[in-house]
């Protein structure tokens, strides 16, 4: 069983950083792209920034130049480093990941969710 476990949220005041840590576990053959969102209720699930295997990125323009997204394979982990964080940051935070699991087969997995609250 495939489980993807994020940490790091929290409350945090304008201003002010957080680091978001997300571990795969499980039986898995590998992991290519691996993915944070957010989602504010009411509204649909975004990307916030994602990272593939070689490394290569892409973020959100929200995000562009206040996030970094990093992964470390050996530890099948991910992390989003927050800074300069504003209110509109507040949302749930999903980490997600595209993992094999067969041959053949490749699935996408998502973390529970963990609370991110900007205070002004």
């Amino acid at each position: 069983q495939v489980q993807l476990v994020e940490s790091g949220g929290g409350l945090v005041q304008a201003g002010g950083s957080l680091r978001l840590s997300c571990a795969v576990s499980g039986s898995i053959l590998g992991i290519n792209a691996m993915g944070w969102y957010r989602q504010v209720p009411g509204n649909e699930r975004e990307l916030v920034a994602r990272i593939f295997i070689g490394g290569m990125t892409n973020y959100a323009d929200s995000a562009k130049g206040r996030f970094t997204i990093s992964r470390d394979n050996a530890k099948n982990t991910v992390y989003l480093q927050m800074n300069s964080l504003k209110p509109e940051d507040t949302a749930v935070y999903y980490c997600n990941a595209d993992i094999r699991v067969g041959v053949l087969q490749w699935t996408v997995y998502w973390g529970q969710g963990t609370q991110v609250t900007v205070s002004a």
